[in-house]
């Protein structure tokens, strides 16, 4: 039983076995790609279910290999969170989808596609450090949304008559301002403001054109403000933070190998030491005989 554990334990910490189970998971995604050809997965059904089979069952061979190297306490391997997420996404492949729920099946055999994240560490890297992120993230995007909110009621009180299209109600104008944050042809609404919609935009020929004012300075100001705070600003607010979670992630996964590193390194110190008092143990042994 000892060696069984000792033979699995072995296996899984081996890096030829890391790279097979990657490799599986390519495999994996590209089989689920080939099944959007209709035709192509039609004639070769057969083959790519069978295919399908044998990658599911090598990712529970590797569950069952990991489990068995925690020996007496196969608890240990949910202690993991990276191992719970490899154990939902086989397990889900093992629910009673069928007939009508084919579509949800076949996103079950996506899923396996996000088994990469817990096999490359750099990706479980970035991954913690968006995670690590998301409460950051909450309060800059409450910021950003008070920021879309004061703009769009200012966009209404001034463009609302001249561009209804754009700013005619507080959600369509919110709306806009989320295409100019976007940076996707902007400075056409910028300009249906700035010379009036009956000379851009509209074509004086759309009928919501019906007042048109042309606004020069105040749409300047206006949008070239709001491309600044909102794009430039706060792009770079979540990027710090995100570079912030990416620091604290890899500082943690440093400690952890330096941690495992100590850990093996103790296990040396002792079997040298443990080698130095035989020898000596021998050595007095030896001499003892000699006197005698």
């Amino acid at each position: 039983m000892n060696s069984l554990v000792a033979n699995c334990k072995k296996i899984a910490e081996s890096s030829w076995f890391k790279n097979v189970i990657t490799l599986v998971i390519i495999i994996a995604g590209v089989l689920v790609g080939i099944q959007t050809y209709h035709a192509y997965a039609e004639r070769n059904q057969e083959i790519l279910e069978v295919l399908d089979t044998v990658i599911l069952w090598i990712f529970v061979l590797e569950i069952v290999i990991k489990l068995v190297a925690e020996g007496r306490k196969p608890w240990n391997y949910f202690t993991n969170g990276w191992n719970v997420f490899d154990f939902i996404i086989v397990a889900a492949a093992f629910l009673p989808f069928g007939g009508s729920s084919i579509t949800i099946l076949r996103l079950l055999r996506l899923l396996r596609v996000l088994k990469l994240i817990s096999a490359l560490p750099k990706l479980q890297m970035l991954v913690s450090a968006l995670l690590k992120s998301i409460p950051s993230m909450g309060y800059v995007s409450l910021l950003l949304l008070i920021l879309f909110y004061i703009y769009a009621v200012i966009g209404v009180f001034f463009f609302g008559t001249n561009d209804p299209i754009h700013f005619g109600d507080l959600e369509t104008s919110m709306l806009s301002l989320f295409r100019v944050v976007t940076l996707e042809d902007w400075t056409d609404v910028m300009y249906i403001n700035m010379f009036g919609c009956e000379n851009y935009g509209y074509d004086g020929a759309i009928k919501p054109c019906m007042d048109s004012v042309a606004q020069p300075a105040l749409s300047i100001a206006y949008f070239v403000s709001f491309v600044l705070i909102g794009t430039m600003i706060m792009l770079n607010l979540f990027i710090g933070i995100i570079m912030n979670g990416m620091d604290e992630a890899k500082a943690e996964m440093e400690m952890e190998a330096s941690e495992e590193r100590k850990g093996s390194v103790s296990v040396a110190d002792l079997e040298t030491k443990l080698h130095e008092m035989q020898v000596l143990i021998n050595r007095l042994a030896q001499a003892e005989q000699q006197q005698k």
